[in-house]
């Protein structure tokens, strides 16, 4: 069993599948403790040398690039010819996602000495990036449902390892997995679990959590199921500025209640009703939004409230909490101000079904063409792209996108999307001209 607290990680130094294992919490950290014995709990750390140098030099072999960080050494700009190439100043891993692939990684080699043959398995994804969860899954490591069917949990068994993706699980997956006396690696990202924290308290004073986000995805999911924790709470999610208004009309002026749940189907708590539940509602949000529609959505909801209960009532009904992740808002600035001096076209980078990366396709298309791929292999010519469309929710064929002559290509990717694919991508845009990146470097 493994658990994460001020970047410890421990784990038990006997047999993982010899005893029924409890978590004790004491002074911060977390120890491993048999229920079976009254012995002294052990631990150990995960980051010592012997595990985390063997870890990061696969990461490094499987992820990094030393092309990418030659570039970004030398101002992000890489030119040849006709063409340049220009990153944004940041973009690809950040810190959180790095620390759940180490885990990830550290988990499978540490089971592998102390007990080969324990079957490790993984909530849905570690990230949103295939490439990555390909690797994952060729370390050995079984892909099993976000939500488990039925089924899956059936084929778990005490001392099983199951790892809780980056982005959290729900709180009754959670609690189904321990029942069965598997033991968790926690990879959540601490960013998400301060939106827990906040969601938990709003829940406690039994105030409804507006969340903007995707109701759908994993993150968000989680998150409602926080929003729950003390039972008094209820949760609302909304996607977007429209149904923001949508729901503030509501509070304002009221209407059918039917329509308005029938609209936020799969959105909103069990016994969530809008007649009783938005009297007091607190904004928190999936972590990998835009951030300044987060704010918007915030400001939107108190101005509303103050409206129908008075500027000096807001505090008993309107809360809000900053909880966009300082990862996705670097990125976001990062490309804002390279669309202030706009190159002639914008790729970005990374899987499709990356909050965070979908978002800074978005910013791009308001300013110049852009292409939202998920490797290299997508410019397949000068003269073809397959690139993914946002509105249409497939991939498109777009022809004759790059233009000849002079141009200069912007480079971003979300904060799930490893230094190597972005290497491939210059690599890529080079040789269509017809150029070499590595003799370029070597210049």
């Amino acid at each position: 069993m493994i658990f994460a607290a001020h970047n410890h990680y421990f784990w038990p130094t006997s047999s993982v599948k010899r005893f029924q294992l409890d978590a004790l919490t004491v002074c911060g950290y977390f120890y491993i403790m048999s229920t079976e014995t009254a012995v002294a709990p052990k631990k150990i750390n995960l980051r010592r040398p012997d595990i985390m140098e063997q870890v990061q030099a696969q990461v490094l072999s499987h992820y990094r690039s030393e092309i990418v960080e030659k570039i970004r050494a030398s101002g992000g700009v890489l030119s040849s010819g006709d063409l340049t190439v220009k990153l944004a100043k940041e973009f690809g891993f950040c810190y959180g996602v790095e620390r759940a692939i180490d885990l990830a990684y550290a988990a499978k080699k540490f089971f592998a000495e102390v007990a080969p043959n324990t079957p490790i398995y993984l909530l849905g994804e570690i990230i949103h990036n295939p490439e990555v969860n390909d690797q994952i899954s060729n370390l050995g490591i079984q892909i099993i449902s976000p939500k488990p069917t039925e089924a899956e949990l059936a084929k778990l068994n005490a001392g099983d390892v199951v790892i809780i993706p980056a982005f959290g699980t729900e709180v009754t997956t959670r609690e189904r997995i321990k029942e069965k006396g598997c033991e968790l690696v926690d990879t959540t990202c601490g960013d998400v679990m301060s939106v827990w924290k906040r969601v938990r308290q709003y829940s406690k004073e039994s105030v409804t959590s507006i969340i903007h986000g995707k109701a759908k995805h994993e993150e968000t999911k989680a998150t409602t199921s926080q929003a729950r924790a003390y039972g008094s709470g209820h949760y609302l999610v909304v996607f977007n500025l429209a149904e923001t208004d949508y729901v503030c009309n509501y509070i304002l002026s009221g209407g059918d209640k039917l329509d308005f749940l029938e609209k936020f189907k799969g959105a909103h708590s069990d016994g969530f009703d809008p007649d009783l539940h938005l009297q007091a509602v607190g904004v928190a949000n999936q972590t990998t939004m835009l951030r300044g529609e987060t704010e918007e959505v915030q400001r939107r909801f108190k101005a509303v409230m103050e409206k129908k209960f008075g500027a000096g009532e807001i505090e008993k009904h309107f809360r809000f909490f900053d909880t966009i992740c300082g990862a996705t808002q670097d990125r976001q600035d990062a490309l804002q101000k390279m669309l202030k001096e706009p190159p002639n076209l914008l790729i970005v980078v990374g899987g499709y079904n990356s909050s965070n990366t979908s978002h800074l396709a978005e910013m791009g298309e308001q300013v110049l063409p852009t292409f939202f791929i998920k490797n290299a292999a997508k410019m397949q010519s000068g003269q073809l792209i397959v690139h993914y469309d946002q509105h249409k929710k497939s991939e498109v064929e777009t022809r004759d996108w790059l233009p000849s002559g002079t141009i200069t290509v912007g480079i971003t990717a979300g904060a799930s999307c490893p230094n190597n694919l972005i290497e491939d991508t210059i690599r890529r845009l080079f040789s269509l001209r017809g150029i070499s990146v590595q003799e370029l470097l070597k210049n």
